[in-house]
């Protein structure tokens, strides 16, 4: 399909002609699932977001600017579109994990916080060798948690958690590098 032909169905797109989409479909299917597996990885996802995909262009058809390369426009949506669904899953995931971690009483929280910080080193050594992950996270502060999470798990930049939390990105920096000297501490990197 060409720019001209391109340019003709999302034309007949906008007034409503399904047949312009159809026609984009069966000649850009095989390129947008490349594109958005190339992304996601996953066979399972990557048709999910495929057919999403053409239905955002049904939608959006009104948005294209001829004049600019199709391929690129369709290649870009598709490559968004795959990295939105990334990002979205993994906050899922990032929340049934802060759900996990704030399942624990209080009360054992702070037994488990208080032999790191006795001062005596043997009982401290002990107990933060066999420490877990979720053990070592929980000795930080709840911004401090967040963070870290949003950050590793999340992949999100400090400007986007900054944005997120609602605090300045110095801020944001700064309490992840408290973080991770604690978790340093406890013998994560």
């Amino acid at each position: 399909m060409n720019e001209r032909e391109f340019e003709e169905a999302v034309a007949r797109m906008v007034q409503g002609d399904k047949a312009g989409l159809k026609e984009i479909y069966e000649n850009y299917v095989g390129y947008i699932y490349r594109i958005i597996y190339e992304v996601l990885q996953n066979k399972e996802n990557a048709e999910d977001v495929t057919s999403d995909f053409f239905i955002r262009l049904w939608d959006r058809a009104e948005q294209f600017r001829p004049g600019n390369g199709h391929k690129g426009y369709l290649a870009s949506m598709a490559r968004n579109m795959a990295i939105d669904f990334l990002r979205k899953h993994r906050r899922e995931e990032l929340t049934a994990l802060m759900q996990d971690l704030g399942t624990e009483s209080e009360e054992e929280g702070q037994k488990k916080g208080s032999y790191a910080f006795r001062g005596e080193n043997d009982v401290e050594r002990e107990v933060i060798g066999d420490m877990t992950v979720s053990e070592a996270m929980e000795m930080l502060k709840p911004a401090e948690r967040q963070i870290v999470s949003l950050k590793v798990l999340g992949e999100l930049t400090f400007k986007e958690i900054a944005s997120h939390m609602g605090i300045p990105m110095g801020t944001v920096t700064w309490k992840y590098q408290n973080a991770l000297k604690k978790l340093r501490r406890c013998g994560y990197e």
